[in-house]
């Protein structure tokens, strides 16, 4: 891929990230999907105790390991253009601040002989970079979590399917009260994590890699 690409290729940048993102996404995924059965349960009518429990109970009563992957398809759609563009978006944001803005967002590399991105400026992007991508696949996280949480809800049989589950959430709700519900306060959480997420990235690189 490297030798195709460019190891500074753009494109190499994107697929690098999506892959990452999907990986990420594969393994951490059963987790997610107890994270949202627990925090969905109200007070007084618990059906879960526990991690271990909600596991066990979704595996056992709702098809084995395919139950604990419900909403994976809309998740891995979400994932492949936040994690790639979110990665494509931050690069290509240090190139222009550092060609347009070397005196403002510049700072000398360890060795005096060039110029890289300040931290300020590496949080800048880091947090565009977030929410450019969170505009772009938020809707897949709006039918994730309806699938994963059809089980405890009374229309749950809607949705069976990610492309079903959109369509049901774009003709009862539109598209700002359904498709992009809850957007505004998903950028308080997403903008600082993706800003934070990057920069200490960068940070963390060693001197001569920059």
């Amino acid at each position: 891929m490297t030798n195709l690409l460019g190891q500074q290729s753009h494109v190499s940048k994107l697929i690098a990230g999506s892959c990452a993102g999907v990986t990420a996404v594969t393994c951490t995924y059963p987790l997610d999907m107890v994270r949202a059965r627990l925090a969905f349960q109200v007070t007084g009518e618990h059906v879960y105790t526990g991690i271990r429990h909600t596991m066990r109970t979704i595996f056992h009563q709702e098809g084995g390991y395919r139950a604990l992957y419900k909403g994976f398809s809309p998740t891995i759609l979400g994932m492949i253009p936040y994690a790639g563009l979110s990665f494509y978006t931050f690069e290509r944001l240090k190139l222009l601040l550092l060609e347009h803005f070397p005196s403002w967002c510049g700072s000398t590399n360890h060795s005096g002989t060039g110029l890289i991105l300040n931290v300020p400026s590496k949080l800048l992007c880091g947090g565009f970079a977030g929410a450019l991508a969170q505009s772009i696949s938020y809707p897949f996280d709006v039918a994730r979590r309806r699938m994963q949480l059809a089980e405890m809800m009374k229309e749950g049989h809607k949705f069976r399917t990610w492309y079903g589950t959109l369509a049901v959430v774009w003709r009862t709700h539109g598209v700002v009260a359904g498709l992009y519900r809850g957007m505004t306060i998903n950028y308080f959480r997403a903008i600082p994590m993706m800003a934070v997420s990057f920069s200490t990235y960068e940070v963390s690189l060693p001197p001569d890699y920059l």
